[in-house]
């Protein structure tokens, strides 16, 4: 088969159709921002974009199958963005790989701050996720590069001496789906880096989340200086050795 034949062109319909659902996907965010998680309603996209109710269903059948589409679209690329800004550093320096995973997550989040509500925000009411669909596998990626970061930054004595602080020892203060998951992307992790890296996320998260709700700018007019200090102090603290 040549290649012309393997690749064929896209069709002008199936063009079409693609610049829609774009053009769906995008009101729906606006209208998440604007409206808040119980807002959302497939009739009204339709109004704004001058469609028939009938029309739009034809792209998505359902409201949650649009929800479903969003968070897949954004979950897919933040764990895009993450993986990229890790790769574009040295393999062997795992400090500069989390200041990059970090700064990463910041700049995607304030690119997009309405996919960053979706996926981190308050849950669109009545919203049922498929079980293990794209957002979950998207989820485990972003969950595994962060684990393999901390578990290549964090030297084996300060992980220990940090569990036997947090009672993080063993596996039973996580839930055993949780641990499924984790150990699927990251199978030799131990426990205590699990539990450091969740400390790690919920440090750059907390700001992070902070400056996407509005909180942090009307108390500190340069959220990225200090978001970048967080970052140093905590790969130190991760990366320096104990004792």
């Amino acid at each position: 088969m040549s290649s012309a034949t393997a690749s064929q062109p896209v069709s002008r319909r199936e063009r079409l159709r693609a610049e829609t659902t774009r053009e769906i996907t995008a009101i729906a965010l606006k209208q998440l921002a604007t409206e808040g998680p119980g807002g959302l309603s497939l009739r009204g996209i339709a109004r704004e974009m001058g469609m028939t109710a009938r029309a739009i269903y034809s792209y998505f059948a359902t409201r949650d199958e649009l929800v479903t589409a969003l968070i897949r679209d954004v979950s897919t690329s933040l764990a895009n963005a993450l993986e990229t800004a890790v790769h574009a550093v040295p393999a062997g320096d795992p400090g500069a790989g989390l200041l990059a995973w970090g700064e990463a997550l910041r700049e995607w989040a304030l690119a997009n701050p309405e996919g960053f509500r979706l996926i981190y925000g308050d849950a669109v009411p009545g919203y049922q996720p498929p079980e293990d669909g794209p957002a979950d596998q998207a989820a485990r990626r972003i969950c595994g590069g962060l684990n393999r970061l901390v578990a290549a930054a964090c030297p084996p004595a300060a992980a220990s001496a940090d569990s036997a602080r947090a009672g993080t020892a063993d596996w039973s203060p996580f839930p055993p789906s949780y641990v499924a998951k984790v150990r699927a992307e990251v199978p030799d992790l131990a426990p205590e880096v699990a539990a450091l890296a969740l400390r790690v996320w919920g440090r750059m998260h907390g700001l992070v989340g902070l400056e996407i709700h509005g909180h942090l700018r009307p108390v500190y007019t340069d959220p990225a200086a200090l978001y970048r200090a967080e970052l140093r102090e905590l790969v130190r603290s991760l990366t320096t050795p104990t004792g």
